[in-house]
């Protein structure tokens, strides 16, 4: 039997505040709908994954949903029960798994244990049990209510497709909170399985937060290096970590020629696998002749952070024997700390000779070396 995962994103989203429907925030690197249709469309036991928006939404959900297989987005109505009905009319008898974009992490063991239930009951939902006391009253409690047999009810919720319609116009204008209420108020029978604390529903900002938390604990740290070396060339001054440094002698380079920013540039595109610097401003194009360095690295850390990456540290040794760097290191860190977007703690700035052996000790060029640390989110 066809399993299809529709998934409800048709609102507008307003209570966070920003003016952007909540389902197209980005959390992290990725929309919240985003987030919701990934924990679905790669589950074994679902067929296809298919999204019902608001009217007037088809640009953003284009963007949001960029390179996923969930077809032409369905278009919903006013009111919930609206737009689940025009999803229904839209995919073909089976099983469908109706689930709010507004819960961006599903467990695929959630979807199991749905289905499995749906094998012997007309629909199932994931459900936690109530935890605090529950009280009666306004600005004075009355009383408290029983917890027993009381449950938070959460979706995916999982139904045969006929039955959802069937309920759907029996229940006509009657408004419901969620899809099982209207099966249950139609005679069927619904089953409740095991639900997830992480299939929470992101309303509040404190919910935002709690959200941006849970996936920064799951991001991988990563580590990169970098390398760079110039030859002396011409008269000075020359450029160091984004400051001019006063130097009988230039540096031959394409750009401004700062070793030090362009060690760092490379460490953290390498700590993002995203290449070298060559790609992404290969020398062979005249629009980087003479181009300050900062461009590079801020272009750096933008791949990143676009990506929901966070920047750690930052370290880097200069390598020459002459000009000295300890006059300058803390505007060097300053400043590369600036680029970044980072506290000066997060950046480091050393200096070593190769006393005198090499070309360093011949005073014919300088070099740095950079390690980045950044946390990213694994690689789907």
């Amino acid at each position: 039997m066809t399993v299809i995962a529709l998934i409800v994103a048709a609102g507008s989203g307003q209570r966070l505040g920003g003016g952007l429907p909540k389902q197209y925030r980005l959390l992290g690197s990725r929309s919240l709908l985003r987030r919701a249709v990934e924990a679905l469309i790669g589950h074994p036991r679902i067929d296809a994954v298919r999204v019902v928006i608001g009217p007037g939404q088809d640009a953003r959900a284009a963007e949001a949903l960029a390179g996923l297989d969930v077809g032409e987005p369905i278009v919903g109505g006013a009111e919930r029960a609206e737009s689940v009905a025009n999803g229904l009319a839209a995919i073909p008898d089976g099983i469908v798994l109706v689930h709010d974009a507004a819960r961006p992490f599903c467990p695929p063991s959630v979807v199991d244990r749905l289905l499995d239930a749906l094998q012997s009951h007309d629909g199932a939902v994931p459900v936690l049990p109530v935890a605090d006391t529950l009280a009666k009253g306004d600005r004075v409690l009355t009383g408290t209510v029983e917890r027993d047999r009381l449950y938070r009810v959460q979706t995916p919720q999982a139904f045969h497709v006929e039955d959802l319609r069937f309920a759907l116009e029996e229940a006509g204008s009657r408004r419901a909170t969620d899809e099982s209420s209207v099966l249950i108020a139609a005679g069927l029978r619904v089953a409740t399985v095991e639900g997830d604390e992480n299939l929470h529903k992101l309303t509040t900002s404190s919910d935002w937060e709690r959200a941006e938390m849970l996936i920064a604990a799951q991001m991988v740290s990563r580590t990169g290096m970098g390398f760079d070396v110039h030859a002396f060339e011409g008269p000075g001054p020359i450029m160091l970590g984004g400051i001019e440094v006063a130097h009988d002698r230039g540096l031959a380079g394409h750009s401004d020629a700062d070793v030090v920013l362009h060690a760092i540039t490379d460490a953290l595109l390498g700590a993002a696998s995203l290449g070298d610097i060559g790609q992404h401003f290969p020398p062979s194009d005249p629009q980087w002749k003479g181009a300050a360095s900062a461009l590079f690295l801020d272009h750096a850390a933008g791949l990143i952070r676009n990506r929901g990456g966070i920047i750690d540290h930052v370290d880097c040794t200069v390598i020459c024997e002459a000009p000295k760097v300890g006059p300058h290191r803390d505007a060097i860190r300053a400043r590369v700390a600036d680029i970044l977007g980072l506290s000066g703690e997060a950046v480091s700035i050393k200096a070593t000779t190769t006393e005198k052996l090499g070309f360093t000790g011949r005073r014919e060029g300088i070099a740095a070396q950079a390690v980045a640390t950044i946390r990213m989110e694994q690689a789907r």
